[in-house]
Formats: C-alpha cells, sequence, structure tokens
C-alpha cells in the first residue's frame, strides 16, 4: 500500500525506514516546507493513507486536506484534542477512517488497564492520593504528555474520585516512561512503564495504518487490539 508521511521529524523518518517491512511504499511527504500541491501529488502516486507525527497545530489544519482527498489518517500526533469533535465531523463527512492515538506502545495499554484497576481499587481509600509524573525527550512540546491525560482521564473513568496531580519533565532523549503513583499513610505503590526504543510507537503506528485500510469512522488504538 501506497503510505503519505505528515511530518518528517525523528518519528516520521523511523516510521519511513520502517515502512517496507510492513510493505508500505512511501509515496509522498507533507511537512510546513512542502510544496501546496503535496496531497494532491502523493494521491496521485496512489497514497491512500497516511501517518501523522507531526505538530499540535498542524493536525486541524492538515487533517480537513486529507479526508477532502480521500485519504485516511493514522494520528499519532498529541496536544489537539480541543477541536476532535470538529476534526471527527469533518472525517464522517468525507467517509475517511481515522485512528488517533496518544500512545502506540501495547504495552503501554496493558499498562493503562493495569493503572485502572489500581485507580479502582485505591479510590475507595479516603487516605489515598495518587499522581501521574511524565518524562520525555526536551524536544517534546506539550506537556502534560497525550498518554499522561489518558491516563488520567482512565484513573477519573475507573472511580478514583479526588484530584490526580500531574507533572512533567523534558529532558536529554528519554523516549517516554510514565509513572502512576498511589500513597497512604504507611507505604507507596507506583507502577511505571518505560519505552527504551521510540521503533515501538513506528511499529505500532504501521499496525494501526494495516489495520485501518478500508475502514470507515474514527477509531482509538482500542478498537485495533479489539480486532
Amino acid at each position: 500500500m501506497k503510505l503519505m508521511l505528515v511530518g518528517h521529524g525523528r518519528m516520521g523518518q523511523l516510521v519511513a525506514r520502517m515502512a517496507p517491512a510492513y510493505d508500505f511504499t512511501i509515496a509522498g511527504i507533507l511537512t510546513s516546507r512542502s510544496e501546496e500541491d503535496a496531497i494532491e501529488r502523493a494521491v496521485a502516486e496512489g497514497a491512500r493513507m497516511a501517518i501523522d507525527f507531526s505538530q499540535p497545530p498542524a493536525v486541524p489544519t492538515n487533517l480537513p486536506r486529507l479526508a477532502a482527498a480521500g485519504v485516511s489518517v493514522v494520528i499519532g500526533t498529541t496536544g489537539w484534542h480541543a477541536q476532535e469533535a470538529e476534526l471527527r465531523a469533518v472525517a464522517a463527512r468525507y467517509e475517511i477512517g481515522v485512528l488517533a492515538a496518544s500512545n502506540f506502545s501495547l504495552g503501554m495499554h496493558i499498562f493503562r488497564a493495569l493503572v485502572e484497576d489500581a485507580a479502582r481499587r485505591f479510590g475507595a481509600r479516603a487516605d489515598v492520593g495518587a499522581w501521574i509524573h511524565e518524562a520525555h525527550h526536551d524536544k517534546k512540546k506539550d506537556a502534560p504528555s497525550g498518554t499522561a491525560v489518558t491516563l488520567n482521564s482512565a484513573m477519573i473513568g475507573a472511580g478514583y474520585p479526588r484530584a490526580i496531580d500531574m507533572s512533567s519533565t523534558r529532558a536529554g532523549s528519554i523516549p517516554g516512561t510514565h509513572t502512576v503513583g498511589f500513597d497512604g499513610p504507611s507505604e507507596t505503590v507506583t507502577l511505571t512503564h518505560a519505552v527504551r526504543d521510540r521503533a515501538v510507537f513506528a511499529e505500532g503506528a504501521l499496525e494501526a495504518a494495516t489495520w485501518l485500510e478500508g475502514k470507515r469512522g474514527w477509531f482509538t488504538i482500542d478498537d485495533m487490539l479489539a480486532g
């Protein structure tokens, strides 16, 4: 399948290197420096799918352009979700497929299930407080990370009723570490997910693009994992 890349930073370049292993050919690349007709040229080359690892402000601009060209999109960029309702409407209008996820690591989604269970159990204890800390490389723009926001929502949805303190670190080349903690009067429980190699995100995005082929609608990583 022909694939278009949206964004060509570290993640975009990694997706490009790994694409042949998933039977994808790169038909075009869209960046802030691309020519105005970059999408049209990629479509002419056969692209019907895009993977977006660009910047948060670019997603609300690029998705409508891709949708109008009939290109489905896997979105790995975070920090744009204030516009999600509008973008869902665009995807529905043009009948494309969109799979958006704050994290494409399979391990993270198992981790989220563990966090939900812990939040449900500790939520029943009025003397237990909770926090989320995430650490990423110093080039990551949004803080807290989209994954941390997802974990926070998962904890609230699981029934944790109190404020959850959230903090961030931006330093060096950290691929991504998320720690959820629960602290009581006499003990502390911490759960940590750490990424050692960004390849896990590229692999997940390419698997998502394979799964999304031929589908119409707005999907999450849970939809993909459910089959």
